[in-house]
Order: C-alpha cells, then sequence, then structure tokens
C-alpha cells in the first residue's frame, strides 16, 4: 500500500534528520529552514522528530566511511579525477569572452608555515571554489588563482633556529602547501600560481615601490619606534608590553630612527569615500572608516610663555569648550618639552620622559592610570591671554596628531581624570539646554555654552563655528580636517623581505682619494648621504637580497643587510655608493599580487593594461577578518596611487568580500599547537575524503559563524556521501525514465532551493536540501529517474567535485561537468497546489485538512466535516460562527 505524500515527507526528514541533524549545531537550523521549501505539513513533524534524533545519531556517528556497505569509494575516485583535471588543464583561465559575464574569484592568499594547514584553512578555500565551480557552469569566464604570500618573519627566525636558509624552507613549507591544497580538489588555475619571494614578482613589487617614490609617496623620516637590541628588530606596538618585548620578554627603548615612511594620509579622504558602494561586511567597513578616523574640527596656536616665537599647536573637535582650558599637556616626545621645562622641573621632566621611552603608544593607551608631570612652563591662552601651566602626560601620544592637547577637564572625560588627580583647576563652559549639569563627572554632550565670554549663551554647534571665526580672524588657528591614520613606515630592519631599490652616496674625508679608499673594509671612515637618495633604476631591477651565512638580526638598527658590505658597497662610475639596508615589510607583497595573477609570466610589465580592462576589479574576495583593516587598507592605497598613475582603469580592487568564520578546536579554542587541539586535513582526507571534508565544513553552519571541529560528526556527510552515490548508481543500471508528480516537485524545489543559496553563500542549507532530496531517491529503490540523478550530481558538484564527476560519468557522460550548464528550475513546479490547515472547534485544535491554495471557505467546510474528531464534536450543536482565514485557519464556533 502506497504511503501518503504527508507520511513520506516526515520518513523522509526523520531519516535525514538521523543522518545529519546532530553532528553540528547550526545543522538544526539549517534543516528546520528546509521545511519552509518542503510540503507546509512538516512543520509539526520536524520538530516532533528533533528530539529522537540526538539518541540515533550519537550511534550511528561512529561508524566507519569504509566500513559501511555500498560505500563510496573516494581514495580511487579523488586520485582519478584529480589526474584528469590535472592532465586536462580543466580549470586553465580563459580567454576573455565579450558576450560572457566574468567573475574573478580571489581567495587571500596563504602564508606557508612550515606546519602545513590546518581544518580552520580550507573553510574560505571551499567557499571560493564552490563558488568558481558553479560560476562556470553558470556561463561565466572564471579566474580563480592561487599563491603565496611567502616572505615575512617567521621564516627568518625558523632558518635562523635550524640553521638553514629561508628560501629553502619556504620552498619546502609551499611544495607541502600545494601538495594539501590540491589533495583537496580546488579548481585553481595552477598555470598562474605565484610566490612573492620570486625573483620576478619581487622586481615588480620594487617597481611599485619606485612609482610611490617618484611621486614623493615615498620617503624617509625619523620616527620613533619600539626598538628591541636583543631581537635585533623594530617592534609594533601591539608586540610591546610593559616596556618588554611580547616575545622574549627583552627590554624595548623608544628611539628615532631612519625609516622610509609611505605618505598614506594623502590618500585618507580617498580612502574613506572610496568604501562607498563596496559590497563588504558592515563591521569590516566600519573597522576602515574608524582605523581612517576622519575627524572635522579645529586647529588652535597657544604661545609659549617666554619662548619667543614658539607655539604649540592643537587639535579639537570642541572648539566650543576653548574658554575651559586650564592647561595642556605635551607628549613625552614632543619637541618642545625640554625647552618649557624650568630649571626647576627639569630633572622631575627629564625622569619622566626617559621611564615613558620604553613603553609602547599601545602600552600607554591602554593604561587605565594616566599619569604627568608639571614642566614648569606655561602656555598663552589665544583668546583671554591667561597663562595656562604645560604638564606633560604619558596619554598623549607624538606619533598622534599635534603631540600636544588643550585640556578641557569639565568637558573630557580623560581631562577631569587627569585634573582630580593632581588637583588642577575645572572651569565649566558648557551646560544642558535643561537643567544642571553634576560637577562629580565631566559634561560631554552637546549643550549652551556658558562663562565664555562673547560666547555665552551660543548651542555647541553655533560656538564651535563662532570659536573657529574668531581663531581665524586672530590669525591663532582655524577649521582643520584630521584623520587617525598614520603614514605607514615601511621599513624592516630583517634579512627575509624585498630589498628597497635605493641606494646613496658615499663620502670620504677631505684629502681621501675614493679611487683608493674602501668602505668594505673595516677602518675606512667614510659618511653615507642618507640625504641624497638615489632610485635604481627599473631596468637594473630585480635587486636581489645577498646570500647570507650570518642573517640572524643584530644590535645594530642598520639591519643585518648591513654586514654584507660585498653586497651593500660598490662602485659606479668610479664613486662608491652605498645600498638600502632596510626590507620591505610583509605587507608589500600582498598589496597587489591580484594584479600579477592577471599576467604572472609577464617580464615586461607588472600586468597588461588589456587584462586589466577584462578581469578587474576582483568580483569575489575570502579571507578571514583578522586581515580587514591593515591589508585591505594598504592594499587599496596601492591600487588608488596605480589607478591615478593610470596603470589601472578601476578605482577600487575588491568588489565583494566575505569573511569565513574561524574553526576552532573541537574544545572551543583557536586551534594552535600549544593546546593540542590541531587537526591536520591530511588525516581527514585519508579516512574519510576531501570531498567529505568540504561537504563538513560547509555544513558545519553559516559561513562567517564561528564553529567547533568534531571530527567524529564528519561521519554525517559520509554517509550523505554513499547515499547518494548508491542512488546514482541505481539510476544509472535500472535506467527509469519516468518520474512521478511528487518527485518532480521534490526535485525542482531542491534545484530552486540549491540555486539561491549559492548565490547568497548559504552553503549550510543547500547540502541539507540535497540531502532530503538524496532520502527521498532513495526511498525509490529501484526507481530513481535517471534525470533526477543528474541533476542532483551536478547539484553536489561545486561541493563535492570528485563525487559530483564520477557520478556524472556512471550515468554514461564522457565529458566533465565542470563546464556543463547548470541546472533550470520550473517555477511553477516550486509551487504547492494545494495546503494543510488546521480545524479548530471552539478555539482547539480538532483534525486537519488538505484543500486546494484557492478554496474557498464552503470546500474548507466541506473537508472539516469529513474529519471524524471534527464531526464528533459538532454532533448535537448549531454552528454559530465560522472564521476562515485562506491558508491558514479554519475555526468553528458551536453551542
Amino acid at each position: 500500500m502506497r504511503s501518503s505524500p504527508q507520511a513520506l515527507y516526515l520518513l523522509l526528514v526523520a531519516d535525514m534528520f538521523r543522518t545529519t541533524i546532530s553532528f553540528v549545531p547550526y545543522a538544526r537550523p539549517a534543516l528546520v529552514q528546509s521545511k519552509k521549501w518542503l510540503a507546509p505539513s512538516l512543520s509539526n513533524g520536524v520538530h516532533r522528530f528533533m528530539s529522537a534524533v540526538d539518541e540515533q545519531t550519537s550511534t550511528d556517528a561512529s561508524a566507519g566511511a569504509e566500513a559501511q556497505p555500498g560505500a563510496y569509494p573516494f581514495a580511487r575516485v579523488e586520485k582519478k579525477w584529480q589526474s584528469f583535471w590535472e592532465e586536462n588543464d580543466t580549470f586553465k583561465t580563459p580567454e576573455r569572452s565579450p558576450e560572457k559575464e566574468k567573475k574573478y574569484v580571489l581567495d587571500m592568499f596563504p602564508y606557508p608555515s612550515g606546519a602545513g594547514l590546518h581544518v580552520g584553512h580550507p573553510e574560505g578555500y571551499t567557499a571560493s571554489d564552490v563558488m568558481a565551480r558553479y560560476w562556470r557552469m553558470k556561463g561565466c569566464d572564471v579566474l580563480h588563482p592561487i599563491g603565496w604570500d611567502s616572505f615575512g618573519l617567521p621564516a627568518e627566525q625558523f632558518a635562523i633556529n635550524t640553521g638553514a636558509q629561508p628560501a629553502d624552507t619556504t620552498a619546502k613549507n609551499i611544495a607541502n602547501f600545494k601538495r594539501q591544497l590540491k589533495m583537496l580538489g580546488f579548481s585553481y588555475d595552477w598555470d598562474r600560481e605565484i610566490a612573492t619571494t620570486d625573483v620576478e614578482y619581487v622586481k615588480w613589487t620594487q617597481w611599485i615601490f619606485l612609482q610611490l617614490y617618484k611621486t614623493g609617496l615615498a620617503e624617509q623620516s625619523s620616527v620613533s619606534v619600539n626598538w628591541c637590541p636583543a631581537l635585533g628588530t623594530v617592534l609594533a606596538n601591539e608586540e610591546v608590553i610593559n616596556g618588554l618585548s611580547e616575545r622574549g620578554d627583552h627590554p624595548v627603548t623608544r628611539l628615532p630612527l631612519r625609516q622610509w615612511v609611505l605618505k598614506i594620509t594623502d590618500y585618507a579622504d580617498r580612502l574613506e569615500a572610496g568604501l562607498d558602494g563596496l559590497d563588504w561586511p558592515s563591521g569590516t567597513l566600519t573597522s576602515q572608516q574608524q582605523w581612517i578616523g576622519k575627524s572635522e574640527g579645529c586647529n588652535i596656536e597657544f604661545d609659549v610663555d617666554g619662548l619667543d616665537g614658539e607655539k604649540i599647536t592643537v587639535f579639537t573637535t570642541r572648539a566650543d569648550t576653548l574658554m575651559g582650558v586650564t592647561y595642556v599637556t605635551l607628549a613625552p616626545e614632543h619637541p618642545l618639552v625640554s625647552s618649557v621645562a624650568s630649571p626647576e622641573q627639569k630633572d622631575e621632566v627629564d625622569a619622566y620622559v626617559e621611564a615613558t621611552s620604553s613603553r609602547s603608544d599601545l602600552d600607554r593607551t591602554a593604561a587605565k592610570e594616566k599619569t604627568g608631570v608639571f614642566t614648569g612652563g606655561y602656555a598663552i591662552h589665544p583668546i583671554t591671554g591667561d597663562k595656562v601651566p604645560i604638564w606633560v602626560g604619558d596619554y598623549v601620544l607624538g606619533s598622534y596628531g599635534t603631540g600636544a592637547v588643550m585640556a578641557v577637564p569639565a568637558h573630557d572625560e580623560r581631562d577631569f581624570e587627569f585634573a582630580a588627580k593632581y588637583d588642577l583647576d575645572i572651569k565649566w563652559v558648557v551646560k544642558p539646554k535643561k537643567g544642571e549639569a553634576s560637577t562629580d563627572e565631566a559634561f560631554t554632550t552637546n549643550g549652551v555654552a556658558v562663562n565664555s565670554g562673547e560666547f555665552d549663551g551660543m548651542t555647541t554647534t553655533t560656538c564651535k563655528k563662532e570659536v573657529t571665526k574668531k581663531l581665524e580672524s586672530i590669525e591663532k588657528g582655524g577649521a582643520k580636517i584630521t584623520y587617525k591614520l598614520r603614514d605607514w613606515v615601511f621599513s624592516r630592519q630583517r634579512y627575509w623581505g624585498e630589498p628597497i631599490p635605493i641606494y646613496f652616496p658615499v663620502d670620504f674625508p677631505e684629502g681621501v682619494n675614493p679611487e683608493e679608499a674602501d668602505p668594505k673594509e673595516d677602518g675606512c671612515e667614510h659618511t653615507i648621504r642618507f640625504d641624497q637618495p638615489i632610485p635604481v633604476d627599473e631596468a637594473d631591477l630585480p635587486l636581489k637580497l645577498p646570500e647570507m651565512e650570518d642573517f640572524a638580526p643584530g644590535d645594530d638598527p642598520a639591519g643585518c643587510l648591513a654586514r654584507a658590505k660585498d653586497w651593500r658597497y660598490f662602485q659606479k662610475d668610479g664613486k662608491w655608493f652605498a645600498r638600502e639596508t632596510n626590507t620591505m615589510p610583509q605587507w608589500a607583497g600582498s598589496c597587489w599580487y591580484y594584479f600579477r595573477f592577471l599576467d604572472p609570466k609577464n617580464s615586461e610589465a607588472a600586468f597588461s593594461p588589456k587584462l586589466d580592462e577584462d578581469w578587474m576589479p576582483v568580483d569575489l574576495y575570502v579571507g578571514g577578518s583578522e586581515h580587514a583593516v591593515l591589508h585591505l587598507l594598504y592594499a587599496r592605497f596601492w591600487h588608488q596611487v596605480l589607478f591615478d598613475l593610470g596603470y589601472t582603469k578601476h578605482a577600487e580592487p575588491f568588489q565583494k568580500l566575505v569573511h569565513q568564520g574561524m574553526i576552532l578546536g573541537s574544545d572551543g579554542e583557536k586551534m594552535s599547537k600549544s593546546r593540542g587541539n590541531v587537526v591536520n586535513p591530511d588525516d581527514i582526507v585519508d579516512k574519510q575524503g576531501a570531498d567529505a571534508l568540504r561537504l563538513y565544513e560547509m555544513f558545519m553552519g553559516p559561513l562567517e559563524a564561528v564553529k567547533p571541529w568534531q571530527t567524529e560528526q564528519v561521519a554525517g556527510v559520509v554517509r550523505f556521501q554513499n547515499k547518494l552515490y548508491n542512488v546514482v548508481k541505481s539510476a544509472s543500471e535500472k535506467g527509469c525514465t519516468e518520474m512521478s508528480e511528487e518527485t518532480t516537485k521534490i526535485l525542482h524545489k531542491t534545484m530552486k532551493k540549491v540555486t539561491e543559496d549559492i548565490d547568497s553563500m548559504s552553503f549550510n542549507t543547500a547540502i541539507s536540501a540535497m540531502m532530503v532530496l538524496t532520502n527521498h531517491l532513495q526511498t525509490l529503490k529501484e526507481n530513481v529517474p535517471v534525470e533526477a540523478a543528474e541533476k542532483l550530481a551536478l547539484m553536489v558538484s561545486p561541493f563535492a567535485p570528485h563525487l559530483g564527476e564520477e557520478c556524472w560519468s556512471i550515468l554514461g557522460n564522457e565529458d566533465s561537468l565542470a563546464y556543463h550548464e547548470w541546472i533550470e528550475y520550473d517555477e511553477e513546479l516550486c509551487v504547492d497546489n494545494t495546503i494543510k490547515m488546521g480545524v479548530q472547534v471552539n478555539g482547539k485544535v480538532r483534525g486537519e485538512i488538505e484543500i486546494p491554495k484557492d478554496a474557498d471557505q464552503d470546500l474548507a467546510m466541506e473537508e472539516a466535516k469529513k474529519q471524524s474528531r471534527v464531526s464528533a464534536q459538532l454532533e448535537g450543536k448549531d454552528i454559530k460562527k465560522i472564521i476562515f482565514v485562506p491558508g491558514r485557519i479554519l475555526n468553528i464556533v458551536a453551542k
């Protein structure tokens, strides 16, 4: 006897839940969402089965992939299709066809560490690969490349520790990463593989630096940095804690070093404005905006009492509070600190400056308690002419703004705390529009000016404008736009990076013949003229790193390359010159790699204008949110410079950005060797296959969510693979060409669901939809329609490409499905002709009816009366009222 459609649906969902629901927490919402595109009767059935499923799955999950009858032979199949793709250049990037849509799909390329991939890394690569394969099948021209961000401190440090050369260890690491990515079946165009350490790539990175230099965007500057003599390098603020290096607890000191700086601040406005129109996560857009930190305010100049011509310039967004200034604070590194310090205060000021010199900017701003010292000097208020004391304080940073602040403790929380600590004056110059402000804390919101002379009674907005006008009229300041963004310190005192293509003249003492002198020799007195930088001729690029046996950092801030004297010093036209010994940061190579992927073998240019026009901008960029600020900001800066110089026609590089969520260890913590929770993808692929890993990572939950890894739960997708494989084999063997209306509807609903979910990158719900279809086809046993099996093979292929190809081949197709047309669904077949509706009698549910979607009240009542429970409740009663809401409810009031 044939089961009713609703009973069959419930059985299918029950089986699907036993297969999938509990192996990740996100499976529940994914599968519950799936019920929305199935029959309405599933709503109650779905929830009834949830409690029973948990018990069943805990038993099923332990079954091994190969131990199951009819198991999909993943090891043989994956090797077969990976060989096929490589031998046939299946994923070679096509020549652009004007009539086709293009899709440039890019991953944030990996740093090839010695540890290789862990299972968290392939998540983003799998997501981008799903889209690349899907878009090929949709008829798009697809560019999907991969490469290696291979310069950097970790590789150098590993080489130092092991006595190896970083070039050798990097090559070994790249080979391992490449093997792992290939075993996962990613559809990269391997002919376009690049590494930032490749000599040809270095050449064009250096070429871009020269364009920056020629346009005045790269210059030398004396920058106060965190110098660690023990490590022999400059540390980022984040790497210094309480004056010690995060790695090794070595003393760190703040000192000025000659550094190359890129003037990214010249592009601050452009970088902020360019965010409009980008399809990026809102959090990332906000992070970019906050890092740029545009502020509209006012510059104010305070003369220094007793120092003619000296001024302290401050920037404020609250010019309306100028009349409430009771002191001025300088950063310890401000150039006027020593000048304004009185003889009585000099020793105390000098000691304070020395004590704060070892603390990083981050350390100082994060400290809860702000400290300071009175300098003994005074500034002159620009409007009142009053003297206000000058302090030096650690909460003011020389690297931010002007390195000085006007303190208005009544209306700034930080100033209020500082004034309370050191018993400084507090003057209230803004009050609420209604009522009075508390004097126990700073009043920081907008209000009305008081105690402000000619500005009394003005609102905050009006007062800001009027104070600014006043300062402009007396030439003591004026309107100013500033940015939190700082210029990019581009120098590194390490070996494993791109050499900066600059050299300098070498001078010798008067009377020394340059032709007879040799600065490479110890004791040869000479001066390197850093004030006369000379760019390397573009024809002489690349400037290669020298081979060094000892490239460990030393205590010389010039870096280890300063010890490579045969490389550093050279003669040209009878004169001596010295090469720059700083190298570029790791960010440099990742700033423009998306351009090189367009044209990786071009020896005449970084990339051709035609290929830029053909493929840019990147249509989908996938990578971790940890790169949300700096990498994206730096890459956009370089891109906009190249745009201004005419090398690209596109103002922004990345049109759509997606961040995959982090995959945690099974303990819920970030994967790391020290925690012992790292899972190697090699182990998963060996035991359960690459497609199982890909499917599991896409099914774990929403792509952007943070999720814990559970190896034992991979068994759920293994069962799905086995079912799908056997369903397709059955269809191939029996050759069934007939398809019932029920199967046709489920198939078309699934095709619609999967298509829409891939478009929105909702991969977990797309997979759950295919699970439902597979379970339904399994119940048909020997009557699985070939058409349904073919559509299923096509749908699963972006997620499990080896499985998809093998199923396609089993069904008698000789060509690869990689470029086969994507499935098409009939919208009419995705709509149910009938609906399920609950029937209430006097407000209590007594039954359920199935009626046409457009059924009227009379037909609904006719069907309701056929229900035994309903008719029993109506027996002997008069129907007083009928409440009928089409498609939702039928309520009969009877007495």
